[in-house]
């Protein structure tokens, strides 16, 4: 009978302890998370950020963005001095409410003679990547980040005034 009930007792304090563990991770991730919604409002919130992979619709522009993964990072490895910086280019894919999915090549640099743009327009918006993270590491390399990456991008209405400037 003594047995039953150290064992009973047993089990109740580890699955007591289980419990105490699993708040203990929600309360880290919401942490994060708050973390993440103080640093998306940092500019008076016009950087909007995304893990590769996550899709979200955006109320305030009526569009639908998805990061889709980085297609090339050749920027130069931390702790490396190298000629060139290098280039990251993230592939976003955005659709408005009444339009087709377009994938954007938005690249951490212009870079005209090589093709990198770093801002591309859609459906009345200028989408520009602000930022791209993590950065490749000497030992480990740009493969090493696959599924790992998390972009920044800002989306700002195009100004028709100045459209109408440039055509005159």
């Amino acid at each position: 009978m003594f047995h039953k009930a150290v064992l009973l007792s047993l089990g109740i304090f580890a699955l007591t302890g289980c419990d105490a563990q699993k708040k203990a991770k929600s309360d880290t991730k919401t942490s994060e998370m708050s973390s993440t919604n103080t640093k998306a409002s940092d500019q008076n919130g016009h950087i909007i950020y995304f893990s590769e992979g996550e899709n979200r619709f955006l109320k305030d522009y009526k569009l639908n963005v998805t990061f889709k993964g980085v297609s090339e990072d050749s920027r130069c490895p931390e702790g490396v001095n190298c000629i060139w910086a290098g280039v990251a280019v993230a592939q976003v894919e955005v659709m408005g409410t009444y339009s087709r999915p377009v994938v954007l090549d938005l690249a951490s640099m212009n870079h005209e003679a090589r093709n990198y743009h770093q801002s591309a327009e859609v459906n009345g918006y200028t989408i520009t990547l602000e930022n791209i993270a993590p950065h490749p590491k000497a030992d480990s390399g740009a493969k090493a980040l696959a599924g790992k990456y998390k972009i920044g991008i800002s989306i700002k209405k195009k100004d028709s005034r100045s459209e109408e400037s440039t055509r005159k």
